[in-house]
């Protein structure tokens, strides 16, 4: 799915960087600055809200959108209040039409 996702985000003009699980990815948030944050809640080695804890605690301008196949999820009180929130499944033009919201927000 992350490769589906990185496509479609590229081909809309976005620059896109990866990462197989939670903890690279703050490991690179700690080296450089992003726009936006898009991450799966359920992830290994850290999970999506921890790793948006973290990451907006290195940049609290950070753009957080959260995926989740669990539509029941309820954010808690360490979830970023700005956070988007994308439930799967969901169509790739949704994807860009939320992100392109979110950064010209």
């Amino acid at each position: 799915m992350r490769g589906f996702l990185e496509r479609a985000l590229a081909r809309a003009g976005y620059e896109v960087i990866s990462f197989a699980n939670g903890r690279e990815a703050y490991d690179c948030l700690q080296r450089e600055p992003f726009s936006l944050l898009l991450t799966d809640i359920v992830m290994p080695q850290m999970d999506g809200i921890e790793l948006a804890r973290k990451a907006t605690e290195l940049d609290p301008d950070l753009k957080i959108m959260f995926i989740t196949g669990f539509a029941a999820v309820t954010l808690n009180n360490e979830t970023p209040k700005d956070a988007r929130v994308l439930s799967k499944p969901f169509h790739l033009k949704d994807l860009v039409r939320e992100v392109d919201l979110l950064l010209a927000a």
